[in-house]
């Protein structure tokens, strides 16, 4: 088992005022699974991907991540974690508007402590996967939105994490460009990349092998999705 919720619950507010987001959250996930979490606006679905990404603690129940008890860790350990473990695609992209592509995707690496050779080939080589080797040297606001969001998708694999995190990937996309960004994850989770995919889309949700629904806090199995094709 590549990580398990069990009974996760996360409140916000405090004293008379208490907010439920997560209410008593179970999830397994194997090395390799393909999964979307669907839900609407409100539904938690936010704040269950910041816990799976180690970027919000819960404040009850457990989280085994690749067999290491999450809630036991200080925040250094978390941020290797997120380092090493975890790669993050936002619908938002969070590219930095004054680097080129390829320093954006290089940027992980600065934290690992690649020293800049490596660094550039590493990234250069991410961003081919990517189809777009042609736009290194460019910066963000000479690109489209499909290729910020490829070039985000190239930043989070740069480290060859064992889970893709992404949070609404194609909410800013035109369709054409999410078909692509579509293609990209499928690709990447049948070369062994487990992804867990956050959408209100209930279409983007269908390129998924497995689908579960998110309200008002309590997560359930959707049913089937992907195809044999």
């Amino acid at each position: 088992m590549l990580l398990e919720l069990s009974q996760i619950c996360r409140n916000y507010g405090s004293g008379q005022v208490v907010v439920p987001a997560l209410k008593n959250v179970c999830l397994q996930a194997e090395e390799g699974e393909y999964i979307a979490i669907m839900g609407p606006s409100g539904s938690g679905k936010t704040t269950l991907m910041n816990i799976l990404g180690c970027l919000d603690r819960a404040d009850a129940g457990t989280y085994i991540l690749d067999g290491i008890d999450i809630s036991s860790m200080d925040e250094n350990q978390l941020s290797d974690v997120r380092l090493n473990k975890i790669g993050f695609v936002f619908q938002t992209f969070q590219l930095m508007a004054g680097e080129t592509a390829l320093d954006n995707v290089a940027l992980p690496l600065i934290y690992a402590g690649v020293k800049k050779p490596e660094r550039a080939k590493r990234a250069a080589e991410a961003l081919e996967r990517v189809g777009l080797g042609e736009r290194m040297n460019f910066y963000p606001n000479q690109l489209s939105g499909g290729q910020k969001q490829r070039v985000a998708i190239a930043r989070a694999m740069i480290n060859n994490p064992r889970i893709l995190l992404a949070d609404e990937p194609t909410g800013a996309l035109d369709q054409a460009s999410g078909r692509q960004v579509m293609d990209l994850f499928r690709q990447l989770n049948e070369e062994g990349t487990t992804v867990i995919m956050i959408t209100h889309d209930a279409n983007v949700a269908k390129n998924a092998k497995r689908v579960m629904k998110i309200v008002d806090g309590e997560l359930s199995e959707e049913g089937t999705g992907g195809s044999d094709d």
